[in-house]
């Protein structure tokens, strides 16, 4: 298990390509200036020793040296200990509505990306509590298995998006049945299902089919609603631009509106609650209060419980890097030109 103290150092590698770009606008420049000074022959015989290939081994120490630095600061660790632990909590999964109606704007920046907020700030207040992630739109598709790793969690809920599954409309009896498979322990008293959606379903109702199962093995399900009553257009972007419109089949502009009564009618079924998710610390809060109430099942986890701080190899490999780059001159090493290695013609 690798874990990484300081990850905002890793902007700083962005220097290496600018230092590249800089290094190829000097070197063409050089070669300009030579050209108006004299022809290549002349100034191989002006410059003998120099080396054509030495510039470029010293570019490249200097930028291992300097990636060696950058990633001490980071300093990675790697977990050496790993220990069953005892814990407490709920299972929790999370069904993620990612179809194309929450790219409206109805809510700010968009409904995809307030859900996804949503989701995170609720991993946050979590202490011990298991959970899992369900993305569906036309379909429902498993993108993280029941877990204690919230940090995973967060990496795929950040890679969820509404052009990660091509089936198109919202079929959340799927995400529903889906979620059934997710809890893995039959001892579990308290599993929690949260749909975070605008409401649309495209199923004709089979979702309370859906909910009636999900309650029979002891689902509680909360709906949190994401998005505005008076409902807004859907734009199609294309890099951050929106190219047009989304419309239906004869070609009226799409208008699509949160359905709280849906929302409304699955929370009631499954013995759970509506969250206006509107609000990010009001609704957090509330579903906080709620799992707080709830009994928490004593289960064993495996954690890393040490970490051995691995800094001093990259420090180590970029002051040698920068070491040698130092002691690298431009022009030829003797012994080197004798076995041209880089296959440079010898001057007459």
């Amino acid at each position: 298990m690798i874990q990484l103290d300081e990850k905002i150092y890793f902007y700083l590698l962005f220097i290496i390509p600018v230092i590249v770009v800089i290094f190829l606008l000097v070197l063409v420049w050089k070669k300009r200036t030579q050209k108006k000074f004299a022809d290549s022959i002349l100034l191989k015989r002006l410059t003998p020793t120099r080396s054509n290939y030495k510039s470029t081994l010293k570019l490249i120490f200097f930028l291992l040296g300097l990636a060696g630095l950058i990633i001490a600061l980071v300093n990675p660790k790697i977990g050496t200990k790993l220990e069953t632990v005892k814990r407490e909590g709920v299972d929790i999964v999370f069904a993620v509505d990612v179809s194309k109606s929450m790219l409206a704007e109805d809510i700010a920046p968009n409904r995809i990306e307030k859900a996804k907020r949503l989701v995170s700030e609720i991993i946050n207040q979590l202490a011990s509590d298991r959970i899992g992630i369900i993305a569906y739109a036309g379909q429902a598709y498993p993108q993280l298995p029941i877990t204690t790793d919230y940090g995973a969690a967060k990496m795929f809920l950040q890679g969820m998006n509404t052009d990660m599954l091509t089936s198109q409309g919202t079929a959340i009896n799927q995400a529903i049945e889906l979620a059934t498979t997710f809890y893995d322990d039959d001892e579990q008293t308290n599993r929690v299902l949260f749909i975070i959606s605008d409401g649309e379903d495209h199923t004709d109702g089979s979702a309370m089919d859906a909910v009636e199962n999900a309650v029979d093995e002891g689902i509680k399900i909360y709906t949190i609603g994401v998005g505005s009553l008076k409902g807004s257009v859907i734009p199609m972007k294309k890099n951050g631009v929106v190219e047009s419109l989304k419309k239906d089949a004869e070609g009226l502009v799409v208008i699509t509106k949160l359905n709280q009564e849906v929302l409304m009618d699955i929370a009631s079924e499954g013995n759970g609650k509506y969250i206006d998710g509107t609000n990010t610390d009001e609704a957090v809060e509330l579903i906080k209060e709620e799992l707080l109430q709830m009994d928490k099942k004593e289960f064993e986890a495996k954690q890393f419980a040490e970490y051995k701080d691995q800094f001093q190899w990259f420090l180590g490999a970029g002051l040698l890097f920068l070491f040698l780059e130092i002691f690298i001159l431009d022009r030829k090493t003797k012994w080197l030109k004798k076995l041209n290695l880089f296959n440079e013609k010898q001057s007459d």
